[in-house]
């Protein structure tokens, strides 16, 4: 149902949240001067051929997945529109949580290493997922009410 404006506004929530794997979330510079970076995959030195990963974020990608998984059974569950409403509630939470994680990790590395971090924009990726999720749940409820609302006139 790639015609509802809902399918529409998860696709690009999908989007986003796809892309925070190719992507940095923070630079940290050490008190030693040497830089980190902060991905998906975790937290890593610049500027090695070989990259050591140094801290692990498995939890990032777990809620990196899970978040991607629950928009695309919600896209695919047009028809059961309650239980839409509801994972795409869980979603945003997931979201939330995802983002809050992502800068817990930074924070708590950046003090680890009593260095300075600066954020890269594709930060704000789980919350602009997050509003879009938000208009999809309005939107679903619209149609549910004027499916109720038919069924009323019959």
């Amino acid at each position: 149902m790639i015609q509802r404006i809902q399918t529409v506004y998860l696709l690009i929530a999908e989007m986003l949240i796809g892309a925070l794997f190719f992507v940095p979330f923070a630079e940290i510079a050490g008190k030693e001067g040497s830089i980190y970076r902060f991905d998906m995959k975790g937290i890593y030195l610049e500027g090695v051929q070989k990259t050591e990963i140094i801290y692990s974020s498995l939890p990032l990608v777990i809620l990196w997945a899970v978040s991607l998984i629950l928009i695309l059974a919600t896209i695919f569950l047009f028809k059961n529109r309650i239980l839409q409403m509801r994972l795409s509630t869980i979603n945003i939470f997931i979201l939330l949580g995802l983002g809050g994680l992502i800068y817990y990790y930074v924070w708590s590395f950046a003090k680890i290493l009593l260095g300075v971090y600066s954020l890269t924009i594709y930060l704000v990726f789980p919350l602009i997922a997050s509003i879009l999720i938000y208009l999809a749940i309005r939107a679903i409820a619209k149609d549910e009410l004027l499916v109720r609302s038919i069924d009323r006139i019959r």
